[in-house]
């Protein structure tokens, strides 16, 4: 391949031959990615045929965007005879394609979050900035899940309190709009406020006081099976009526309190239940970040909630009359 009588190449002809600088040559022998096969009389550096194709690979790699030691790594493994490269290159690319997926998440939300301060009157343009600057690009969902964890009855569970949270806390989308935007640093403002935007006061309903652990991951059970039921009746467009929906929500309740559904524990259930505080805007806001704007708005746990609360209140109403 190269015309010196022992077969070996200068770190220019190297370099001419693959194409590349003598720095890019250079360096790469500093970084250790490329042995030298040894030195000339004058200490220039000699390398051997196969250099060609090993900086060949080795460029390939850094414009796939890997790193140096993950590089190093990858040409380390093509030398072993017993594991090759193979898994070697499939960890680094899918460490890579997962950092990608970041960046380009954070970027889609920094280019919505500009468009949203861009777009607003400019008056309001000062405060929608510190609102949405709050929030980190790609956003993070620890303020909502400690919301919800400090709600929550104390001692349940750690599977029943996961399974709330994957309920309870929306997942950011995405390819975020504006307004999707908006409503996520609105919410991530509302749960770093106490109860919300009241202050003061109790946040937690009345089941709470009364339930152990066991019945509290009980209860949530099986209020998350009647929210679904009840979720898809709203996707319908049904109006609150009674049904397997709201036989399933009371049924929740009974079995915490230790009672058995009747038409006497649903006037009772229908009473206690409206004097529970209210966290209707966190959920307004949840449905604002899950939902394509304009669109209909997709059902939450407590939008399916206040559905059932009516279902209730209609039956209630019924019977009474």
């Amino acid at each position: 391949m190269f015309s010196s009588y022992d077969g070996l190449c200068t770190i220019g002809e190297l370099a001419e031959h693959a194409g590349v600088s003598v720095k890019t040559v250079r360096f790469y022998s500093d970084s250790g990615l490329l042995p030298e096969a040894s030195r000339s009389a004058g200490g220039h550096r000699r390398y051997a045929p196969e250099a060609v194709e090993r900086l060949s690979m080795i460029r390939s790699l850094r414009g796939l965007d890997l790193a140096l030691p993950d590089v190093r790594r990858i040409l380390d493994g093509q030398q072993d005879e017993q594991d090759g490269a193979g898994g070697v290159l499939e960890d680094a690319v899918a460490g890579r394609l997962r950092a990608l997926g970041s960046e380009l998440a954070a970027l889609r939300w920094r280019v919505a979050a500009l468009r949203l301060v861009q777009e607003c009157p400019a008056a309001e343009r000062a405060a929608r900035l510190r609102l949405v600057g709050a929030v980190a690009a790609p956003p993070s969902t620890a303020s909502l899940a400690r919301f919800w964890r400090a709600w929550l009855p104390p001692r349940m569970p750690a599977r029943s309190v996961s399974a709330f949270l994957e309920a309870a806390v929306p997942q950011p989308p995405e390819d975020p709009r504006p307004a999707q935007v908006l409503a996520f640093a609105r919410l991530h403002a509302f749960v770093t406020r106490p109860c919300g935007d009241r202050g003061s006061g109790p946040c937690q309903p009345r089941a709470h006081r009364g339930a152990g652990a066991r019945a509290s991951a009980l209860l949530y059970a099986g209020l998350a099976e009647a929210y679904g039921l009840a979720g898809g009746e709203m996707r319908r467009g049904a109006k609150p009526a009674p049904g397997e929906a709201l036989d399933g929500f009371v049924d929740a309740y009974a079995s915490t309190y230790g009672t058995h559904d009747s038409p006497g524990f649903r006037r009772v259930l229908a009473g206690r239940l409206a004097a529970d505080p209210r966290i209707d805007r966190y959920w307004e806001l949840t449905a604002e970040v899950i939902s394509t704007p304009g669109g209909r708005p997709e059902p939450t746990s407590g939008s399916a909630h206040a559905w059932l609360l009516d279902a209730l209140d209609v039956q209630v109403r019924e019977t009474a009359g």
